[in-house]
């Protein structure tokens, strides 16, 4: 079978190279440097898919697409394919609301999986499961982060994914669910500390949740992320003084981005916690840089080859389908979890 793979940044680039052992992979690009990167496990096409006719044309040859493009064409990437008739596997978090093309995939027999990454993405499916055993959800917590092994001063952090979402992560008000209705908070207007396993973080609430808000029944539910100790304080205070407003923000990332670019291992954490009246379910996972990938690709885009491999396997009904829907499959729920503890990724649930 076929798989088109568009982006070959650190997530497409480890994806393509999970499921070259088992399919034909071609991976698309208009950065030529980075398509090298592929060339040992996946066929390559160096094209601008900022193109509507390019797009259309390179759809039709294959049985999935993965779209590990950035957000600001998911939307557009994801029509293209209804169009096309193709399954769609999509790790661009996309801002837009996917959910309301469901009626159309479902029409044209398309499976569509969208936040098929890390968080979200694992998150939701452990979520997803939490409701199928526990019913309604009096309190659901994600704690999730990627972070340096060796964090240095003054930042404590380290640049893992684009800097410009890093930013915004620290000014985009965060939905979660309070008493029953989804509230904005403001992301770092109270910075909370918290231990998981032998760790000690900060912690902020962010805007991961997505499709969770709708399809998941809580009456509390918050998706916070992680930092190391200090990073969080200097944050707010740049945020307080301005440096984050638009006219600044070019001057701000200068200065900044250096100060978070320096070799350091990274791993990644996550702990996903869920109450219904005296039953408790709590996941821990945890992984760490391995064989030249990032930490943060490795979970990303694992996540992201497992569900294409679903989809393949024909195992993900048409629609547009949200991780946590595979969460609540037990079918779908253990080929994922069980795969990912095959990749050497620490996952305990108790």
């Amino acid at each position: 079978m076929r798989v088109l793979v568009l982006g070959s940044g650190s997530v497409g680039t480890l994806t393509a190279y999970d499921l070259s052992s088992d399919f034909e992979v071609t991976v698309v690009d208009r950065d030529e440097a980075r398509l090298r990167k592929v060339e040992g496990f996946a066929k390559t096409l160096k094209l601008d898919l900022s193109r509507d006719e390019v797009l259309d044309e390179i759809l039709r040859g294959y049985d999935v697409v993965v779209n590990a493009l950035p957000g600001f064409l998911g939307f557009k990437i994801l029509r293209r394919a209804l169009v096309a008739g193709r399954d769609l596997v999509d790790v661009s978090f996309m801002p837009e609301d996917p959910l309301p093309l469901n009626d159309e995939a479902v029409r044209r027999g398309v499976s569509v999986v969208v936040d098929a990454g890390f968080a979200p993405g694992l998150s939701n499916v452990l979520i997803g499961y939490m409701q199928s055993r526990l019913g309604v959800l009096d309190e659901a917590v994600i704690n999730v982060g990627g972070l340096p092994k060796e964090p240095r001063p003054p930042l404590y952090h380290q640049v893992l994914f684009s800097p410009k979402d890093l930013i915004e992560e620290y000014l985009r008000p965060a939905r979660c669910v309070v008493n029953g209705k989804v509230v904005m908070k403001d992301p770092l207007e109270v910075i909370e500390e918290v231990s998981i396993k032998n760790f000690k973080f900060e912690r902020f609430p962010t805007d991961g949740l997505r499709t969770l808000l709708s399809t998941i029944k809580a009456r509390n539910l918050i998706e916070y992320t992680l930092r190391w100790p200090g990073h969080l304080t200097r944050m707010k205070i740049l945020k307080e003084l301005g440096f984050f407003r638009d006219e600044f923000i070019e001057s701000t990332m200068k200065l900044l981005i250096p100060a978070m670019t320096y070799d350091s291992p990274d791993f990644s954490v996550m702990e996903v916690y869920g109450r219904s009246g005296g039953k408790e379910i709590k996941f821990f996972m945890y992984d760490e840089y391995r064989e030249g990938f990032t930490s943060m690709s490795r979970v990303t885009g694992y996540m992201t080859a497992l569900i294409t491999r679903l989809v393949l396997k024909n195992y993900v009904e048409a629609g547009v389908i949200p991780p946590e829907y595979l969460g609540m499959n037990s079918r779908t729920y253990e080929f994922i979890i069980g795969e990912l503890v095959k990749r050497n990724v620490v996952l305990e649930i108790s």
